[in-house]
């Protein structure tokens, strides 16, 4: 939660933006597969995996894709944000680190 708002992923592809106080959707964004990840937010940006191999970086106050990156598979694991650095891994076997 960051802001008063609940950032989920979720199994019918979609990472969702809830308002914490009533639960009213204010955005969502469709990735190409089932989101397990828990999002980690930084800086009003939402990092979050999909099941569709990709890693995406959303505006966390429009749900607007800022950027996506795609690794050589699946991506259940939630990101962490560290001294303004992106860390995800991946099923491929590899660890992701994106600078913010």
């Amino acid at each position: 939660m960051a802001n008063g708002v609940v950032y989920v992923g979720s199994i019918d592809d979609n990472v969702y933006a809830l308002k914490a106080a009533t639960g009213a959707k204010l955005w969502s964004y469709t990735t190409g597969n089932l989101v397990l990840s828990s999002p980690a937010v930084a800086n009003h940006v939402v990092y979050v995996g999909s099941e569709d191999d990709g890693i995406y970086a959303l505006n966390g106050a429009t749900g607007a894709k800022l950027w996506s990156y795609r690794t050589g598979n699946q991506v259940f694991s939630s990101p962490t944000v560290v001294n303004g650095m992106v860390y995800v891994g991946s099923a491929d076997g590899n660890m992701y680190a994106f600078g913010l």
